[in-house]
Formats: structure tokens, C-alpha cells, sequence
């Protein structure tokens, strides 16, 4: 495991979508997306108990105890955000070789998150930013947080290794670092040899990917002391429908 922390190349709100047309990832500081998302940071912080009631994930194949997970579906047309009916998270094989092709039923996200004014602010910026990457339309959405900690030794933030998503856009959200090291965020481009890596630190940076473009995965936290742990919130945006909805 690297010890190194490389700093991300955070660029300006302004020149996210230039960015990811460019090079097919992005990242932003946390006052970026405070400016992006128009949410004042100490909303995005107010979020941050939440991570402290997730669930185990149930389903990992590895035997593993590292990851809590909650899972919430919508979808975004323009400022509206609309909220689906529960249900299973679910990719092919195609995109997850370890935990695709099955159900999985996580524990919805809580409803005292969901009613937070931040919470929809942030899935309602995100699809304004991707219908302007990709052209407006409703998009499918699917909002994950994540607790990876290191009950078992070693946390692992992605399982099923260096992987796409399925999906028009992932957001990544760091929310919150405690007592680890690693957790190294590596891109990949997915039709050639360049790559990135990097140490997302910063509580509500983010780093947006052009799932088509880009390969990408997280390398796994060892404790600096005690029981650490690494907080996310994932956010992947999808058009044409959710992936266990047939759609192409």
C-alpha cells in the first residue's frame, strides 16, 4: 500500500465542464462545490452525523465487515428532484465482476438525511452539471453513502478493483477522514495508458468522472492508531433509465 499523498488537481468551478470534456474527470475543493452546488458548507457539514448510523453491507463477497452502506434512488428532471420507491441497487457483471448480476437490498438512506435542504440541492446541481456535459434530459440517479472503515485490519474502499459504473456521470464526495492512511483515488483513461493518482483529504471534495471515459478505483485504508475510517457519499447519474430498468 502507498504511504505517498498526492494532492489532487482541484480546478475552478468554472472550468469543470471544459475539464471533463477534456480529460474526462474533475476535481473540486470543498469551497467549489459550496460555489457549484450553492449550498453554504456548514449545510453540507450538517449532513455529516448521518455516516454514523449506516448499516453493514451484507453482501460483499470478500467476508469482509469494512463497509456500511445506505442506498437511495431518484430522478432529477431540471430543479425537480424526484424520489423513487426503494429498491435494489443492481449491476451487470459487465461493470462489477465481484457484485454484479445480484439484488442488493441496502437499508434506504434515512429519511431525517433526505429531508435536509442540502441534500436535493446537491442531487439537483449535479444533474444541471451533467445535462450540460451531456445535454438536458431526466436523469436516473442513485445516492450511496458509504462508511469503509478498519474493523477487519485493512478497509476496502473498492472491492471489485479499478472499474467503471455503467452510468453518464459518477460524483464522489470525500466527507469525512479519520485515523487512516491510504485510500489512494486512482483514474485510469479507459482507451489508453494515462493516469492520475491522488489523496482526496479535503471534507466535501469531489471528484466527478466521465464514466465512459474513465477507469477508477480506491486503494485500500490501513488504521494510523485505533479504529479509523473513510466516509463517502457516491453519486452516479444515468440517462435513459436505472441499469435493472432494461434500458441501454
Amino acid at each position: 500500500m502507498t504511504t505517498s499523498s498526492f494532492l489532487p488537481p482541484c480546478v475552478a468551478p468554472a472550468d469543470v465542464i471544459a475539464t471533463l470534456q477534456q480529460r474526462g474527470y474533475a476535481v473540486l475543493d470543498a469551497q467549489a462545490v459550496s460555489t457549484l452546488s450553492h449550498i453554504d458548507l456548514a449545510d453540507l457539514q450538517a449532513l455529516l452525523p448521518s455516516w454514523n448510523d449506516l448499516p453493514s453491507d451484507l453482501y460483499l463477497k470478500d467476508g469482509g465487515r469494512y463497509r456500511r452502506r445506505r442506498h437511495a434512488s431518484y430522478v432529477v428532471h431540471g430543479d425537480t428532484v424526484e424520489p423513487v420507491a426503494h429498491r435494489a441497487h443492481w449491476q451487470p457483471l459487465e461493470y462489477n465482476a465481484l457484485h454484479g448480476g445480484m439484488q442488493r437490498w441496502f437499508d434506504p438512506v434515512a429519511p431525517t438525511t433526505a429531508m435536509q435542504p442540502a441534500w436535493n440541492k446537491l442531487l439537483q446541481a449535479l444533474g444541471t452539471l451533467c445535462s450540460q456535459l451531456k445535454g438536458a434530459q431526466d436523469w436516473f440517479v442513485e445516492a450511496h453513502q458509504f462508511r469503509i472503515d478498519t474493523t477487519d485490519g485493512i478497509g476496502r474502499p473498492t472491492p471489485e478493483g479499478a472499474h467503471r459504473d455503467g452510468v453518464d456521470l459518477v460524483a464522489v464526495f470525500l466527507v469525512d477522514r479519520q485515523a487512516v492512511k491510504g485510500g489512494e483515488t486512482r483514474v485510469f483513461d479507459a482507451a489508453g495508458p494515462n493516469g492520475q493518482r491522488f489523496t482526496l483529504t479535503q471534507p466535501w471534495s469531489l471528484l466527478l468522472l466521465d464514466d465512459a471515459r474513465v477507469i477508477h478505483e480506491s486503494t485500500p485504508i490501513q488504521p494510523l492508531g485505533g479504529n479509523g475510517h473513510r466516509d463517502t457519499l457516491v453519486v452516479t447519474l444515468r440517462a435513459r433509465g436505472f441499469q435493472d430498468d432494461g434500458a441501454v
